[in-house]
């Protein structure tokens, strides 16, 4: 029906206005929309062109990582998660309680390795290390676990210890009058007692970063010295790490300062790294066999033996991820996001505790599946580090019961040599922290030889006529996950 204003019926027009509405507003929450996007882009422009906010100024002498923190509270935040303790199945640390003393305030420290594993004991037979030894914490805890541990009343420790357990680039340069390898030399004479006075916080920023830049930066005298060795067997002359080492190198150099093997070098006690001849074990294990070193004379053998430390580093080198360009940082220092801020996480710790951000960055496989492959090779290694370990018992005991019965030093001079190479290689898989996982292929191959010598170490007692020891039942293994 047409109406005499010509329009189709009394409510024809509303629908229009209703149409025009609806698409203004549309447009309107559009409009909105960009705009807060466009904010949002331009916030997080202004964030990643200041990544920090300048509250205090650091200068080389800031040595407290709480001042850095108040530049840098995300890593200062994760750098404190340090006193975490989780245990993975092969490693990491339990909090064990104990009560404090006056000697060791401690009030909770981490299991004893040589209660999980006796045979440790006579590896070490002799030597501090069979009185204390407990499964490694997180950095916070470096610095104390090294002062009061119950090796230093077994042995007046050096001050040379605090190279790697405490920042110390500070109190180096502050003891050698603006010289850092003077302070380092200085620091190394001291009895550690009064080294440890100088030294104030475990690792910190400072180690790591240069204040000005944060541009990464080695300050270990050991590993600055070290690593020209490495380099110039390499064909690289007069290495300097902290002009010609990529960024992403330094992203391990800065790991590699201080887990790594080493050796007190001459009266002095200078800190040094064996690495003229190479950094793989048996590598190590011949610079020392022509420097004529020895850590210590087995108490029952008589061997003059050899205590690895924890060569992280050397091991790392010859794996995959090494050889892949993957730096220590990546797996166990992995980037994390903030905002439009891409963070280096400082809650230092195995990548099994933190799969989604160390693994699976690389890897694209659910994260049972990742931590079931990690743990498959460190069972295969630690089962063969088991048997390299009831070989090396073998060989320990049949030399000290031809020692008893009266074997001459000719007849036990061969055995020794073998004990002493076994037992190092053994100790250099044992004391580096992955349970083989850095480079499965050369913990198994060094874990191999090691039986082979400590075999041949028992061979070498009947070539030579040594009186027979008795016939004894070889010690249970230790199974894989009590480790």
């Amino acid at each position: 029906m047409t109406t005499r204003d010509g329009s189709h019926g009394t409510g024809s027009g509303r629908p229009a206005w209703k149409l025009l509405a609806i698409t203004a507003a549309l447009a309107a929450l559009f409009a909105v929309g960009v705009t807060a996007l466009l904010v949002n882009i331009f916030q997080r422009q202004q964030e990643a062109r200041d990544p920090f906010f300048r509250v205090v100024e650091l200068t080389d002498e800031t040595v407290d990582p709480a001042v850095w923190g108040k530049n840098f509270p995300s890593q200062y935040d994760s750098y404190r998660r340090t006193v975490d303790q989780q245990r993975t199945r092969f490693g990491g640390s339990e909090a064990v309680p104990r009560t404090p003393t006056a000697a060791d305030p401690r009030s909770v420290v981490s299991q004893s390795r040589l209660e999980e594993d006796p045979r440790l004991k006579t590896m070490w037979a002799g030597y501090a290390f069979a009185t204390d030894f407990r499964e490694e914490r997180g950095h916070a805890y470096m610095l104390d676990d090294q002062t009061y541990t119950e090796r230093q009343q077994v042995v007046k420790q050096p001050g040379t210890c605090i190279h790697c357990h405490g920042s110390v680039y500070v109190p180096y340069k502050k003891l050698g009058g603006g010289d850092l390898i003077k302070g380092f030399e200085a620091m190394n004479k001291m009895p550690f007692g009064e080294a440890r006075k100088l030294v104030e916080h475990p690792v910190a920023c400072i180690d790591c970063h240069d204040p000005s830049t944060m541009q990464l930066r080695v300050t270990r005298p050991g590993f600055l010295e070290g690593i020209k060795l490495v380099k110039a067997k390499a064909g690289i002359e007069n290495y300097d790490v902290n002009t010609m080492a990529t960024r992403q190198e330094m992203r391990t150099y800065v790991c590699g300062q201080c887990h790594v093997e080493y050796y007190f070098k001459g009266p002095e006690k200078r800190l040094t790294y064996p690495w003229r001849d190479g950094i793989k074990g048996d590598e190590i294990l011949a610079y020392y066999d022509k420097e004529g070193f020895s850590d210590w004379t087995h108490a029952e053998t008589g061997a003059k033996t050899l205590k690895a430390q924890h060569p992280e580093f050397e091991m790392y080198s010859q794996g995959i991820h090494a050889r892949s360009g993957v730096a220590c940082a990546d797996c166990h220092m992995p980037y994390q996001r903030e905002g439009a801020l891409k963070v280096t996480d400082h809650h230092v710790r195995s990548p099994l505790l933190n799969v989604n951000r160390a693994c699976q960055t690389c890897h694209k496989w659910s994260e049972a599946e990742l931590t079931a492959r990690a743990q498959i090779i460190q069972e295969r290694v630690f089962g063969l580090r088991n048997r390299a370990m009831d070989a090396l018992m073998a060989l320990i005991a049949d030399t000290k019961a031809a020692r008893e019965k009266g074997a001459s030093e000719a007849q036990l001079d061969e055995p020794r040599r073998q004990q002493r190479a076994a037992q190092f290689l053994l100790d250099f898989v044992e004391a580096e922290n992955s349970v083989g996982f850095h480079a499965p292929a050369e913990a198994e191959r060094l874990l191999a030889v090691s039986i082979d010598l400590a075999r041949q170490g028992q061979i070498a007692l009947l070539r030579a006529g040594a009186p027979a020891p008795p016939v004894s039942k070889m010690p249970p293994a230790v199974v894989a996950s009590s480790k």
